[in-house]
């Protein structure tokens, strides 16, 4: 996790929302990718922390598979993300920060547990949660002094 809230600060230093990703290969614990948040920077609502590290994870491995990974990340993942990870076939999903508004792995849906889809993974919730979830309340107060939004 902590490999992740590095690319969180990241995303924060470029101006762009806290959330960071990395793919560790379960074989050798490899990060394989690493990415942050880049929707602001990039002006791309897909451009989510977990969406650009699997990305770059298939480019690496040269598949679009991503069996025997596990995608760790500072928030819960959407249900653009948590779809995308169902998708790789990663074997494991690792948050902090619960997402009340729109998490898609426990909270709001069970997309990366669900016994209707082709593919599940195991989940582990809640590591480093408070250090996580700190970061988006830092960030988003910061906003709202400066009047953005």
């Amino acid at each position: 996790m902590d490999a992740a809230i590095e690319q969180a600060l990241a995303a924060r230093d470029a101006g762009d929302v806290p959330i960071g990703a990395v793919i560790v290969r379960d074989s050798d614990g490899e990060i394989i990718s690493a990415a942050h948040n880049r929707r602001i920077i990039d002006a791309d609502p897909t451009a989510h922390a977990e969406m650009l590290a699997i990305r770059a994870a298939a480019a690496s491995v040269g598949d679009w598979r991503l069996g025997g990974c596990t995608m760790v990340v500072t928030l819960e993942p959407c249900c653009m993300c948590a779809g995308a990870i169902v998708l790789a076939r990663m074997d494991r999903v690792v948050y902090g920060a619960a997402d009340p508004k729109a998490g898609a792995v426990t909270t709001l849906h069970q997309l990366c547990s669900d016994p209707r889809l082709n593919h599940r993974c195991d989940i582990v919730a809640g590591v480093q949660a408070a250090k996580c979830g700190q970061l988006l309340t830092d960030f988003f107060q910061a906003q709202r002094a400066a009047g953005k939004k």
